[in-house]
């Protein structure tokens, strides 16, 4: 029989799967919607604005139609949103697309990419996947002001001759932390303009402490930033995929030219440009994630849990022994979380802040399960 792993380019050979968590369709099956609660996959509880809706309807006499292969009007809309010109706007099929796209731009065999410990996933795969090493500088220690942060000097650290990329995310996946803006400057300057830097901005706007803004205000003094954002998480567009690369017309431009052609649907083009319109929706649903994640921090510090400090729509948690025997039971009670032994974190558990009644919900059957 035919080896065909043997046949495989390198840096696929060497990549594992994305893990989802779970298969939640089946467990939707299992429980139903109304019984399970899904706290494992950072979804907004608030869904998407009423605009969302009317304009996916308005699109779906044109199914038999190829999108816009540019992604015009999107572009236009965010670019007048953040002060940019449409050509330093990219859309693609969610950020996760952009991101595998970077490195296989810019990065390959013989060079390397930075992304921290316990960065998100994505940046990891899509370094290996290009072919390229990885280099993984250590977190911030427990003891630190931002436990399992970025250590952003060790990262500059790390960049060397050979080095094509660092992934950073603010705030981050999984752990829920984030860095000021004047400390990206600061790493910016260390940075050689021949090396990207991506920031990854999924959570952007969960973040409601001050000095966070976004490293969009940074992109006129460096050439080499990136800034990636995401309809999935607070513009509660997760099911249609989209999501968009803020950067120099130059560096986006061999994106252009490897990106899928229409990469972006129909559907999840005029939904973007709706949930752009009302900016209320997402303001809502800031503040609703603030109080809940304030509220479901301190209900798991009251069960004795350590909850990393976070500005996302989850919070990480930390067990203090091996979390594999909770999250099952959790599960088996129909709630379901996220596990971290992916991500080096065997005793800890990404649990998504839901709304108040999936949060309660999750803290009674959490309490029931540790007695």
């Amino acid at each position: 029989m035919t080896d065909f792993e043997a046949l495989v380019q390198p840096g696929i050979a060497r990549l594992k799967a994305y893990d989802p968590g779970h298969d939640i369709v089946a467990l939707r099956e299992r429980f139903g919607r109304e019984v399970l609660v899904e706290l494992g996959g950072n979804e907004s509880p608030f869904g998407s604005n009423p605009l969302v809706a009317a304009a996916i309807q308005a699109q779906l006499a044109g199914l038999a139609r190829y999108p816009d292969p540019l992604a015009t009007g999107l572009r236009a809309a965010l670019a007048r949103r953040e002060g940019l010109l449409p050509d330093q706007v990219l859309p693609g099929n969610g950020s996760h697309e952009l991101l595998m796209q970077l490195a296989q731009a810019y990065a390959g065999p013989g060079g390397n990419v930075v992304v921290p410990q316990y960065g998100f996933a994505v940046h990891v795969l899509a370094a290996i996947a290009a072919g390229a090493e990885v280099k993984r500088p250590d977190a911030l220690p427990l003891d630190a002001e931002m436990p399992r942060g970025h250590d952003l000097d060790a990262v500059a650290a790390a960049v060397d001759d050979a080095t094509r990329l660092v992934y950073l995310s603010n705030p981050n996946n999984p752990t829920g932390t984030w860095f000021p803006t004047r400390a990206l400057e600061a790493f910016l300057e260390q940075v050689p303009q021949s090396v990207l830097v991506v920031v990854d901005e999924a959570y952007h706007e969960t973040v409601t402490v001050p000095g966070v803004p976004s490293a969009r205000s940074l992109l006129g003094r460096f050439p080499n930033l990136v800034v990636t954002r995401t309809f999935s998480k607070a513009y509660g567009l997760a099911a249609l995929r989209v999501g968009y690369a803020m950067a120099d017309a130059g560096l986006l431009g061999p994106l252009e030219r490897l990106r899928e052609s229409f990469a972006v649907n129909s559907l999840a083009l005029a939904a973007a440009e709706a949930a752009l319109r009302d900016q209320a929706h997402v303001d809502r649903f800031r503040d609703s994630n603030r109080r809940q994640r304030d509220s479901l921090t301190e209900s798991l510090q009251a069960l004795d849990l350590k909850v990393t400090p976070s500005q996302t729509n989850f919070v990480l948690v930390d067990f203090g022994a091996d979390a594999a025997p909770v999250e099952s039971a959790l599960v088996e009670r129909g709630v379901v979380v996220r596990p971290m032994l992916g991500y080096g974190l065997p005793h800890c558990l990404r649990i998504s802040v839901g709304d108040a009644r999936e949060n309660a919900r999750l803290v009674s059957v959490l309490s029931a399960v540790m007695q």
